[in-house]
């Protein structure tokens, strides 16, 4: 269950904002593990990627008392998740000059991870972690501009408009890479499946 099925998730999160602690522990219980794989989808499991994760789950602490209950709770996470994320790449980009390479063990430790959003009892079977691990291994051929698109339209739901607002891309842009990305995905789909047979 997430947080937005709970009947009293309007008060909590109106707790949280006005500055209850237990309140916004509770919070962050409930939205870390989204937070969380949301950016380590968009940082391709860089070791940076639960720090980044840190001061995205901070951003969203921050802006509660900005969500006014106006679509879904996660969709809002998502969105301010992404653009903490955005934002701490550009930040580190200008750094570093470029992201340091990603570490191979904390790669695999991200993807070994079950969905933390399942909860106790709950954990996801061997067939789902292969599942989860072939999709990681199919978004780290995607170009990176590629995968953000994917990512945050597929798994943050954002659209097209909002997508181009994020990243500063044009709206035809966006577009084009979504399209190249889903192309990308099918062929290398298609190419798994005539290895089956």
């Amino acid at each position: 269950m997430f947080l937005a099925d709970l009947p009293q998730t309007d008060d909590r999160i109106a707790a949280a904002a006005r500055g209850d602690r237990a309140a916004a522990a509770e919070v962050c219980r409930e939205i870390l593990p989204r937070v969380r794989n949301l950016v380590r989808y968009l940082v391709r499991g860089d070791q940076i990627a639960d720090d980044i994760a840190q001061e995205a789950l901070i951003a969203v602490l921050r802006g509660l008392g900005s969500y006014r209950g106006e679509g879904r709770f996660e969709a809002w996470v998502d969105r301010i998740a992404a653009r903490a994320t955005f934002a701490a790449l550009r930040r580190l980009r200008g750094e570093r000059g470029r992201l340091e390479a990603p570490d191979p063990e904390a790669v695999e430790r991200a993807r070994a991870d079950t969905d933390p959003g399942l909860g106790a009892g709950n954990s996801p079977g061997a067939g789902d972690l292969l599942l989860r691990r072939q999709l990681a291994d199919l978004l780290d051929q995607l170009p990176g501009e590629q995968r953000e698109a994917l990512v945050l339209h597929f798994s943050a739901g954002m659209t097209v408009p909002e997508i181009a607002e994020l990243t500063g891309a044009p709206f035809e842009t966006v577009r084009s890479r979504l399209r190249l990305a889903k192309q990308t995905l099918r062929d290398a789909l298609g190419g798994r499946d005539a290895r089956r047979t």
